[in-house]
Protein backbone atom coordinates (compact mmCIF):
# COMPACT_ATOMS: atom_id res chain seq x y z
CA UNK A 1 0.00 0.00 0.00
CA UNK A 2 1.35 3.62 -0.96
CA UNK A 3 0.68 6.05 3.29
CA UNK A 4 0.06 9.68 2.03
CA UNK A 5 1.95 12.24 4.71
CA UNK A 6 0.90 15.61 5.84
CA UNK A 7 3.20 18.32 5.66
CA UNK A 8 3.05 18.12 10.04
CA UNK A 9 3.75 14.37 9.79
CA UNK A 10 7.06 14.93 7.64
CA UNK A 11 7.95 17.37 10.02
CA UNK A 12 7.71 15.12 12.56
CA UNK A 13 9.75 12.23 10.76
CA UNK A 14 12.28 14.76 9.95
CA UNK A 15 12.81 15.98 13.43
CA UNK A 16 13.11 11.74 14.25
CA UNK A 17 15.49 11.19 12.27
CA UNK A 18 17.86 14.17 12.94
CA UNK A 19 19.50 12.98 15.86
CA UNK A 20 20.57 9.52 14.28
CA UNK A 21 22.27 10.97 11.10
CA UNK A 22 25.06 13.55 10.26
CA UNK A 23 24.44 17.19 9.79
CA UNK A 24 23.04 17.81 6.52
CA UNK A 25 22.23 14.00 5.43
CA UNK A 26 18.80 14.62 4.57
CA UNK A 27 19.62 17.66 1.99
CA UNK A 28 22.53 15.81 0.78
CA UNK A 29 20.87 12.53 0.04
CA UNK A 30 17.69 14.48 -1.77
CA UNK A 31 20.33 16.00 -3.82
CA UNK A 32 21.64 12.37 -4.96
CA UNK A 33 17.99 11.09 -5.35
CA UNK A 34 17.27 14.38 -7.71
CA UNK A 35 20.54 13.48 -9.98
CA UNK A 36 19.33 9.99 -10.33
CA UNK A 37 15.94 10.80 -11.24
CA UNK A 38 17.33 13.72 -13.40
CA UNK A 39 19.93 11.82 -15.02
CA UNK A 40 17.14 8.88 -16.16
CA UNK A 41 15.48 11.91 -17.82
CA UNK A 42 18.01 13.04 -20.05
CA UNK A 43 17.56 12.13 -23.71
CA UNK A 44 20.79 11.83 -24.85
CA UNK A 45 24.47 11.78 -23.77
CA UNK A 46 24.63 13.68 -20.32
CA UNK A 47 27.73 15.40 -21.44
CA UNK A 48 25.28 17.02 -24.35
CA UNK A 49 22.53 17.58 -21.50
CA UNK A 50 21.60 21.13 -20.60
CA UNK A 51 20.09 21.09 -17.12
CA UNK A 52 18.44 24.37 -15.63
CA UNK A 53 18.85 24.17 -12.04
CA UNK A 54 16.21 26.42 -10.27
CA UNK A 55 17.07 26.97 -6.67
CA UNK A 56 14.99 28.83 -4.46
CA UNK A 57 16.13 30.41 -1.38
CA UNK A 58 15.21 27.82 1.54
CA UNK A 59 15.79 23.92 2.05
CA UNK A 60 14.06 23.07 -1.23
CA UNK A 61 16.60 25.05 -2.83
CA UNK A 62 19.55 23.35 -1.02
CA UNK A 63 18.19 19.96 -2.19
CA UNK A 64 18.03 21.91 -5.79
CA UNK A 65 21.86 23.02 -5.23
CA UNK A 66 22.93 19.80 -4.08
CA UNK A 67 21.17 18.06 -7.29
CA UNK A 68 23.14 20.81 -8.82
CA UNK A 69 26.56 19.29 -8.07
CA UNK A 70 25.81 15.90 -8.88
CA UNK A 71 25.02 16.29 -12.26
CA UNK A 72 27.97 18.52 -13.11
CA UNK A 73 29.98 15.95 -11.77
CA UNK A 74 28.02 13.73 -13.68
CA UNK A 75 29.39 15.81 -16.61
CA UNK A 76 26.06 17.73 -17.96
CA UNK A 77 26.11 21.23 -18.52
CA UNK A 78 24.53 22.71 -15.43
CA UNK A 79 23.30 26.05 -15.41
CA UNK A 80 22.01 26.83 -11.90
CA UNK A 81 19.58 30.26 -11.15
CA UNK A 82 19.57 30.81 -7.88
CA UNK A 83 17.46 32.69 -5.54
CA UNK A 84 19.49 33.84 -2.42
CA UNK A 85 17.41 33.60 1.32
CA UNK A 86 17.18 37.20 2.64
CA UNK A 87 18.56 35.95 5.87
CA UNK A 88 21.45 33.61 7.16
CA UNK A 89 21.37 30.54 5.63
CA UNK A 90 20.67 26.71 7.55
CA UNK A 91 24.15 25.45 8.15
CA UNK A 92 23.36 22.59 5.33
CA UNK A 93 22.07 24.95 3.14
CA UNK A 94 24.82 27.14 3.35
CA UNK A 95 27.38 23.21 2.65
CA UNK A 96 24.91 22.48 -0.80
CA UNK A 97 25.86 26.20 -1.73
CA UNK A 98 29.62 25.94 -1.75
CA UNK A 99 29.53 22.17 -3.27
CA UNK A 100 27.60 23.36 -6.25
CA UNK A 101 29.59 26.86 -6.72
CA UNK A 102 32.96 24.05 -6.49
CA UNK A 103 31.33 21.75 -9.01
CA UNK A 104 31.43 23.15 -12.92
CA UNK A 105 28.10 24.35 -12.77
CA UNK A 106 27.45 27.60 -13.98
CA UNK A 107 25.54 30.28 -11.83
CA UNK A 108 23.37 32.57 -14.03
CA UNK A 109 20.90 35.53 -14.28
CA UNK A 110 18.80 34.41 -16.57
CA UNK A 111 15.44 36.82 -17.41
CA UNK A 112 12.17 35.14 -18.77
CA UNK A 113 13.48 35.83 -22.52
CA UNK A 114 16.87 34.07 -22.03
CA UNK A 115 15.22 31.04 -20.43
CA UNK A 116 12.91 30.86 -22.96
CA UNK A 117 15.31 31.21 -25.91
CA UNK A 118 17.70 27.90 -24.71
CA UNK A 119 17.11 25.03 -25.56
CA UNK A 120 16.87 22.59 -22.30
CA UNK A 121 17.01 19.31 -21.90
CA UNK A 122 15.67 19.17 -18.12
CA UNK A 123 14.70 21.72 -15.73
CA UNK A 124 14.70 20.96 -12.52
CA UNK A 125 12.64 22.98 -9.75
CA UNK A 126 13.68 23.77 -6.39
CA UNK A 127 12.03 26.80 -5.37
CA UNK A 128 9.64 26.36 -3.14
CA UNK A 129 8.95 22.09 -1.34
CA UNK A 130 6.40 21.49 1.49
CA UNK A 131 6.82 24.80 3.70
CA UNK A 132 5.54 27.47 1.07
CA UNK A 133 2.87 29.39 3.13
CA UNK A 134 2.19 32.08 0.37
CA UNK A 135 1.55 32.35 -3.29
CA UNK A 136 4.43 33.19 -5.67
CA UNK A 137 5.05 36.50 -6.77
CA UNK A 138 7.58 38.74 -8.37
CA UNK A 139 10.62 37.14 -10.34
CA UNK A 140 9.75 34.22 -8.86
CA UNK A 141 6.11 34.12 -10.50
CA UNK A 142 7.86 35.06 -13.52
CA UNK A 143 9.89 32.50 -13.77
CA UNK A 144 7.43 30.08 -13.02
CA UNK A 145 5.10 30.96 -15.91
CA UNK A 146 8.15 31.18 -18.19
CA UNK A 147 9.36 27.31 -17.03
CA UNK A 148 5.33 26.60 -17.69
CA UNK A 149 5.96 27.47 -21.19
CA UNK A 150 8.55 25.25 -22.26
CA UNK A 151 8.59 22.59 -24.32
CA UNK A 152 10.95 20.71 -22.20
CA UNK A 153 11.10 18.23 -19.28
CA UNK A 154 10.25 19.45 -15.57
CA UNK A 155 11.21 17.35 -12.48
CA UNK A 156 9.87 18.91 -9.44
CA UNK A 157 12.32 18.35 -6.17
CA UNK A 158 9.95 16.77 -4.21
CA UNK A 159 6.96 19.34 -4.56
CA UNK A 160 6.55 21.44 -7.93
CA UNK A 161 6.64 25.08 -6.54
CA UNK A 162 3.44 26.54 -5.71
CA UNK A 163 1.38 23.59 -4.90
CA UNK A 164 0.11 22.53 -1.73
CA UNK A 165 1.51 19.18 -0.30
CA UNK A 166 -1.61 18.45 1.74
CA UNK A 167 -4.50 19.60 -0.45
CA UNK A 168 -3.11 19.64 -3.89
CA UNK A 169 -4.13 23.25 -4.15
CA UNK A 170 -2.02 25.76 -5.80
CA UNK A 171 -0.89 28.03 -3.36
CA UNK A 172 -3.25 31.50 -2.90
CA UNK A 173 -6.50 32.32 -4.85
CA UNK A 174 -4.45 33.71 -8.36
CA UNK A 175 -0.88 31.84 -7.64
CA UNK A 176 0.86 29.71 -9.85
CA UNK A 177 2.68 26.09 -9.81
CA UNK A 178 5.17 24.59 -11.24
CA UNK A 179 3.61 22.47 -14.06
CA UNK A 180 6.37 19.22 -13.65
CA UNK A 181 5.96 16.32 -16.32
CA UNK A 182 8.16 14.34 -13.25
CA UNK A 183 7.97 14.55 -9.70
CA UNK A 184 10.70 12.85 -7.31
CA UNK A 185 9.49 13.57 -3.34
CA UNK A 186 11.00 12.89 -0.40
CA UNK A 187 10.59 11.05 3.06
CA UNK A 188 6.87 10.03 1.56
CA UNK A 189 4.44 10.34 -0.56
CA UNK A 190 1.86 13.85 -0.34
CA UNK A 191 -1.62 13.63 -0.85
CA UNK A 192 -1.29 17.44 -2.39
CA UNK A 193 0.57 15.48 -5.49
CA UNK A 194 -1.86 12.93 -6.17
CA UNK A 195 -5.92 15.33 -5.99
CA UNK A 196 -6.77 18.56 -7.10
CA UNK A 197 -4.61 20.24 -9.22
CA UNK A 198 -1.70 18.34 -7.84
CA UNK A 199 -2.46 15.16 -10.85
CA UNK A 200 -1.88 18.49 -13.83
CA UNK A 201 1.14 19.84 -12.01
CA UNK A 202 2.60 16.81 -10.36
CA UNK A 203 3.26 14.79 -13.60
CA UNK A 204 4.62 10.85 -12.98
CA UNK A 205 5.71 10.29 -8.90
CA UNK A 206 8.26 8.64 -7.48
CA UNK A 207 9.20 8.13 -3.93
CA UNK A 208 12.72 8.34 -2.18
CA UNK A 209 12.57 7.44 1.16
CA UNK A 210 16.08 8.97 1.55
CA UNK A 211 17.51 5.41 3.59
CA UNK A 212 15.38 6.05 6.31
CA UNK A 213 15.22 3.77 9.02
CA UNK A 214 11.04 2.37 8.02
CA UNK A 215 10.41 2.54 11.65
CA UNK A 216 10.62 6.48 11.77
CA UNK A 217 7.48 6.35 9.01
CA UNK A 218 4.48 6.32 11.30
CA UNK A 219 1.45 4.60 10.26
CA UNK A 220 -0.98 7.33 8.67
CA UNK A 221 -4.89 7.64 8.00
CA UNK A 222 -4.51 8.33 4.60
CA UNK A 223 -3.65 6.28 1.68
CA UNK A 224 -3.31 5.55 -1.84
CA UNK A 225 -6.29 3.53 -3.70
CA UNK A 226 -5.08 -0.18 -4.39
CA UNK A 227 -6.56 -3.30 -5.50
CA UNK A 228 -5.40 -4.78 -2.08
CA UNK A 229 -7.73 -2.69 -0.10
CA UNK A 230 -11.05 -4.52 -1.44
CA UNK A 231 -9.45 -7.44 -3.42
CA UNK A 232 -10.80 -9.94 -0.37
CA UNK A 233 -13.93 -9.39 -2.38
CA UNK A 234 -13.16 -10.25 -5.82
CA UNK A 235 -14.80 -13.78 -5.46
CA UNK A 236 -14.80 -16.18 -8.22
CA UNK A 237 -18.57 -16.90 -8.45
CA UNK A 238 -20.03 -20.29 -7.81
CA UNK A 239 -21.54 -23.30 -10.40
CA UNK A 240 -24.28 -23.77 -7.95
CA UNK A 241 -25.88 -20.03 -8.11
CA UNK A 242 -28.25 -18.01 -8.98
CA UNK A 243 -30.04 -14.63 -9.56
CA UNK A 244 -30.60 -14.17 -5.64
CA UNK A 245 -27.09 -15.33 -4.68
CA UNK A 246 -26.41 -11.73 -6.16
CA UNK A 247 -28.43 -9.48 -4.73
CA UNK A 248 -31.55 -6.88 -5.99
CA UNK A 249 -30.58 -3.11 -6.65
CA UNK A 250 -33.54 -0.74 -6.98
CA UNK A 251 -32.32 2.61 -8.74
CA UNK A 252 -34.74 5.42 -7.33
CA UNK A 253 -34.78 8.23 -10.10
CA UNK A 254 -36.24 9.24 -12.94
CA UNK A 255 -38.16 12.17 -12.75
CA UNK A 256 -40.15 13.30 -15.69
CA UNK A 257 -37.65 14.24 -18.41
CA UNK A 258 -34.60 12.65 -16.92
CA UNK A 259 -35.13 8.82 -17.43
CA UNK A 260 -31.38 8.33 -18.47
CA UNK A 261 -29.73 9.17 -15.66
CA UNK A 262 -31.24 6.23 -13.49
CA UNK A 263 -30.83 4.21 -16.72
CA UNK A 264 -27.10 4.60 -16.91
CA UNK A 265 -27.13 3.72 -13.16
CA UNK A 266 -28.86 0.11 -13.45
CA UNK A 267 -27.31 -0.72 -16.59
CA UNK A 268 -23.80 -0.27 -15.32
CA UNK A 269 -25.43 -2.34 -11.84
CA UNK A 270 -26.29 -5.00 -14.15
CA UNK A 271 -23.63 -5.60 -15.72
CA UNK A 272 -21.19 -5.20 -12.70
CA UNK A 273 -22.97 -7.92 -11.38
CA UNK A 274 -26.24 -7.59 -8.75
CA UNK A 275 -28.32 -10.41 -9.46
CA UNK A 276 -31.31 -8.43 -10.57
CA UNK A 277 -31.62 -4.78 -11.10
CA UNK A 278 -35.31 -2.50 -10.74
CA UNK A 279 -35.23 0.93 -11.90
CA UNK A 280 -38.36 2.81 -9.65
CA UNK A 281 -39.05 5.88 -10.99
CA UNK A 282 -40.50 8.69 -9.74
CA UNK A 283 -42.91 9.51 -12.73
CA UNK A 284 -43.88 8.29 -15.98
CA UNK A 285 -42.22 4.64 -15.63
CA UNK A 286 -41.46 3.23 -18.94
CA UNK A 287 -42.65 -0.65 -19.67
CA UNK A 288 -39.02 -1.64 -20.13
CA UNK A 289 -35.84 -0.50 -21.58
CA UNK A 290 -35.49 -1.54 -25.26
CA UNK A 291 -31.44 -1.31 -25.32
CA UNK A 292 -31.70 -3.38 -21.66
CA UNK A 293 -35.04 -5.32 -21.31
CA UNK A 294 -33.34 -7.59 -18.56
CA UNK A 295 -34.14 -4.13 -16.16
CA UNK A 296 -37.02 -4.09 -14.51
CA UNK A 297 -39.21 -0.51 -14.82
CA UNK A 298 -41.40 -0.02 -11.84
CA UNK A 299 -43.27 3.11 -10.28
CA UNK A 300 -41.19 3.89 -7.02
CA UNK A 301 -44.58 4.55 -5.16
CA UNK A 302 -45.42 0.77 -5.69
CA UNK A 303 -42.13 -0.34 -5.12
CA UNK A 304 -41.17 -2.06 -1.38
CA UNK A 305 -37.90 0.09 -0.71
CA UNK A 306 -37.07 -2.72 1.56
CA UNK A 307 -36.90 -5.60 -1.05
CA UNK A 308 -33.75 -4.03 -2.40
CA UNK A 309 -30.41 -2.47 -1.89
CA UNK A 310 -30.99 1.39 -2.95
CA UNK A 311 -29.25 3.97 -5.31
CA UNK A 312 -31.13 6.80 -4.97
CA UNK A 313 -30.86 10.31 -6.75
CA UNK A 314 -29.83 9.87 -9.95
CA UNK A 315 -32.77 12.24 -11.99
CA UNK A 316 -34.51 12.20 -9.31
CA UNK A 317 -35.12 15.73 -9.10
CA UNK A 318 -36.58 17.34 -5.91
CA UNK A 319 -40.50 18.01 -6.12
CA UNK A 320 -42.54 17.04 -3.23
CA UNK A 321 -42.47 13.53 -4.81
CA UNK A 322 -39.11 12.93 -4.51
CA UNK A 323 -38.75 14.30 -1.01
CA UNK A 324 -41.04 11.78 0.37
CA UNK A 325 -39.07 8.73 -2.14
CA UNK A 326 -36.26 9.86 -0.28
CA UNK A 327 -37.37 9.61 2.92
CA UNK A 328 -38.86 6.12 2.66
CA UNK A 329 -35.36 5.08 1.57
CA UNK A 330 -33.54 6.70 4.18
CA UNK A 331 -35.97 4.61 6.82
CA UNK A 332 -35.62 1.44 5.19
CA UNK A 333 -32.82 -0.94 6.40
CA UNK A 334 -31.10 -1.41 3.21
CA UNK A 335 -27.71 -0.42 2.25
CA UNK A 336 -28.20 2.82 0.39
CA UNK A 337 -26.39 5.13 -2.17
CA UNK A 338 -26.98 8.83 -2.64
CA UNK A 339 -26.50 10.23 -5.09
CA UNK A 340 -27.32 13.71 -7.57
CA UNK A 341 -30.67 15.08 -6.69
CA UNK A 342 -30.68 12.80 -3.38
CA UNK A 343 -27.79 15.14 -2.31
CA UNK A 344 -29.21 18.21 -2.89
CA UNK A 345 -32.85 17.42 -1.32
CA UNK A 346 -30.40 16.50 1.75
CA UNK A 347 -28.43 19.52 1.45
CA UNK A 348 -31.87 21.47 1.55
CA UNK A 349 -33.83 19.63 4.59
CA UNK A 350 -32.05 19.33 7.72
CA UNK A 351 -34.88 16.79 8.72
CA UNK A 352 -33.35 14.61 6.29
CA UNK A 353 -29.84 14.87 7.34
CA UNK A 354 -30.16 14.23 10.55
CA UNK A 355 -32.45 10.89 9.22
CA UNK A 356 -29.44 9.84 6.98
CA UNK A 357 -26.92 10.58 9.79
CA UNK A 358 -29.16 8.10 11.99
CA UNK A 359 -29.07 5.19 9.65
CA UNK A 360 -27.81 1.92 11.02
CA UNK A 361 -27.48 0.52 7.90
CA UNK A 362 -24.93 0.33 5.13
CA UNK A 363 -24.31 4.34 3.22
CA UNK A 364 -22.52 5.75 0.79
CA UNK A 365 -22.92 9.46 -0.21
CA UNK A 366 -20.90 9.94 -3.81
CA UNK A 367 -21.19 13.97 -4.22
CA UNK A 368 -19.36 16.12 -6.97
CA UNK A 369 -17.81 19.67 -5.46
CA UNK A 370 -20.35 21.81 -5.86
CA UNK A 371 -23.02 18.65 -3.59
CA UNK A 372 -20.22 18.62 -1.13
CA UNK A 373 -20.50 22.17 -1.08
CA UNK A 374 -24.28 22.64 0.22
CA UNK A 375 -24.41 19.60 2.25
CA UNK A 376 -21.12 21.40 4.49
CA UNK A 377 -23.17 24.72 3.87
CA UNK A 378 -19.50 26.31 1.99
CA UNK A 379 -18.76 26.94 -1.66
CA UNK A 380 -17.25 24.90 -4.34
CA UNK A 381 -14.29 26.81 -3.96
CA UNK A 382 -13.57 25.85 0.04
CA UNK A 383 -14.52 22.31 -0.45
CA UNK A 384 -11.71 22.57 -3.81
CA UNK A 385 -9.37 24.39 -1.52
CA UNK A 386 -9.20 21.28 0.77
CA UNK A 387 -10.88 18.37 -0.82
CA UNK A 388 -9.33 15.84 1.98
CA UNK A 389 -10.48 18.22 4.82
CA UNK A 390 -13.95 18.55 3.12
CA UNK A 391 -14.64 14.80 2.48
CA UNK A 392 -13.80 14.12 5.63
CA UNK A 393 -15.74 16.64 7.26
CA UNK A 394 -19.08 14.93 5.46
CA UNK A 395 -18.16 11.81 6.26
CA UNK A 396 -18.14 12.73 10.22
CA UNK A 397 -21.17 15.32 9.78
CA UNK A 398 -23.88 12.27 7.75
CA UNK A 399 -22.18 9.17 9.67
CA UNK A 400 -21.52 7.66 6.05
CA UNK A 401 -18.89 6.63 3.20
CA UNK A 402 -18.10 9.77 1.15
CA UNK A 403 -16.52 9.37 -2.58
CA UNK A 404 -16.11 13.24 -3.27
CA UNK A 405 -15.21 13.27 -7.05
CA UNK A 406 -13.00 15.14 -9.10
CA UNK A 407 -9.80 14.63 -10.04
CA UNK A 408 -8.11 12.16 -7.39
CA UNK A 409 -11.09 11.23 -5.97
CA UNK A 410 -11.22 11.28 -2.26
CA UNK A 411 -13.02 8.02 -0.38
CA UNK A 412 -13.56 9.16 3.36
CA UNK A 413 -14.84 7.60 6.27
CA UNK A 414 -16.45 8.64 9.34
CA UNK A 415 -13.49 7.54 11.23
CA UNK A 416 -11.46 9.92 9.36
CA UNK A 417 -9.27 7.58 7.10
CA UNK A 418 -8.95 8.60 3.69
CA UNK A 419 -8.24 7.01 0.25
CA UNK A 420 -7.20 8.96 -2.61
CA UNK A 421 -8.41 7.53 -6.28
CA UNK A 422 -5.80 7.27 -8.45
CA UNK A 423 -7.19 6.15 -12.01
CA UNK A 424 -9.16 7.60 -14.23
CA UNK A 425 -8.84 11.16 -16.37
CA UNK A 426 -10.53 13.55 -18.49
CA UNK A 427 -12.89 10.95 -20.29
CA UNK A 428 -14.87 11.45 -17.07
CA UNK A 429 -15.85 15.02 -16.98
CA UNK A 430 -18.67 14.56 -19.04
CA UNK A 431 -22.48 14.16 -18.12
CA UNK A 432 -23.80 10.66 -17.14
CA UNK A 433 -20.71 9.13 -15.83
CA UNK A 434 -21.51 9.83 -12.11
CA UNK A 435 -24.62 7.71 -12.89
CA UNK A 436 -22.29 4.79 -14.16
CA UNK A 437 -20.29 5.50 -10.83
CA UNK A 438 -23.35 5.22 -8.47
CA UNK A 439 -24.64 2.25 -10.34
CA UNK A 440 -21.69 0.34 -9.81
CA UNK A 441 -21.36 1.23 -6.47
CA UNK A 442 -24.21 0.05 -5.97
CA UNK A 443 -24.27 -3.34 -7.22
CA UNK A 444 -21.37 -4.25 -5.16
CA UNK A 445 -23.16 -3.14 -2.05
CA UNK A 446 -26.07 -5.17 -3.49
CA UNK A 447 -23.19 -8.51 -4.12
CA UNK A 448 -22.53 -7.97 -0.07
CA UNK A 449 -19.72 -6.02 -0.42
CA UNK A 450 -19.10 -3.40 2.80
CA UNK A 451 -19.80 0.16 2.30
CA UNK A 452 -16.11 0.87 2.30
CA UNK A 453 -14.63 -1.88 0.30
CA UNK A 454 -17.68 -1.20 -2.07
CA UNK A 455 -16.64 2.51 -2.50
CA UNK A 456 -12.92 1.78 -3.07
CA UNK A 457 -13.59 -0.97 -5.32
CA UNK A 458 -16.17 1.17 -7.51
CA UNK A 459 -14.26 4.16 -8.00
CA UNK A 460 -11.19 2.31 -8.84
CA UNK A 461 -12.38 0.12 -11.29
CA UNK A 462 -14.65 3.18 -13.07
CA UNK A 463 -11.13 5.07 -13.33
CA UNK A 464 -9.48 2.11 -14.40
CA UNK A 465 -12.14 1.89 -17.66
CA UNK A 466 -11.73 5.15 -18.50
CA UNK A 467 -7.50 4.87 -18.59
CA UNK A 468 -7.84 1.52 -20.59
CA UNK A 469 -10.77 3.33 -23.11
CA UNK A 470 -8.54 6.26 -23.58
CA UNK A 471 -5.38 3.72 -23.86
CA UNK A 472 -7.07 2.13 -26.89
CA UNK A 473 -7.76 5.48 -28.72
CA UNK A 474 -11.46 5.87 -27.50
CA UNK A 475 -10.99 9.05 -25.41
CA UNK A 476 -10.81 11.39 -23.68
CA UNK A 477 -12.37 13.70 -26.09
CA UNK A 478 -15.98 12.14 -26.71
CA UNK A 479 -16.08 9.56 -24.86
CA UNK A 480 -19.95 8.72 -23.41
CA UNK A 481 -20.56 7.52 -19.91
CA UNK A 482 -22.42 4.59 -21.46
CA UNK A 483 -18.77 3.17 -23.37
CA UNK A 484 -17.62 2.94 -19.53
CA UNK A 485 -20.02 0.05 -18.82
CA UNK A 486 -18.42 -2.88 -20.86
CA UNK A 487 -15.28 -1.53 -19.68
CA UNK A 488 -15.86 -2.27 -16.22
CA UNK A 489 -17.12 -5.70 -16.50
CA UNK A 490 -14.54 -6.36 -18.30
CA UNK A 491 -11.99 -4.96 -15.71
CA UNK A 492 -14.14 -6.92 -12.96
CA UNK A 493 -13.98 -10.12 -14.60
CA UNK A 494 -10.14 -10.18 -15.04
CA UNK A 495 -9.25 -9.04 -11.52
CA UNK A 496 -11.92 -11.65 -10.37
CA UNK A 497 -10.04 -13.93 -12.53
CA UNK A 498 -6.89 -12.81 -11.41
CA UNK A 499 -7.62 -12.88 -7.67
CA UNK A 500 -8.34 -16.76 -8.18
CA UNK A 501 -5.17 -17.86 -9.51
Amino acid sequence: MNPLYSVAEIRAIEQRAAPQLPPGALMQRAGQAGANAALDLLPFSTSKARVLILAGPGNNGGDALETAAHLAHAGAQVSVLHFAPAGAAAPEREAALQRARLSDARFVDLDGAAIGATPWSLVVDGLFGIGLQRPLDGALRSVVETINRLDCQVLALDLPSGLDADTGAIVGPDGVAVRASHTITFIGDKPGLHTCDGRDHAGLVDVSRLDLEPALLPPTRTHMNAVEFFARHLHKRSHNSHKGSFGDLAVLGGAHGMSGAPILAARAALHSGAGRVFVAFAEDAPAYDSAQPELMCRLAADFDLDSATLVVGPGLGTARLSQELLARALASGRALLADADALNMLAADAELLQQLARRGAPTVLTPHPLEAARLLGVTAAEVQADRIGAARRLAERCRAVVVLKGSGTVIAQPDGAVVINGTGNPALATAGTGDVLSGLCGSLLAQGWPAWEAALAAVWLHGMAADVLVTEGSGPIGLAAGELIPAIRVALNRMVQYQAH
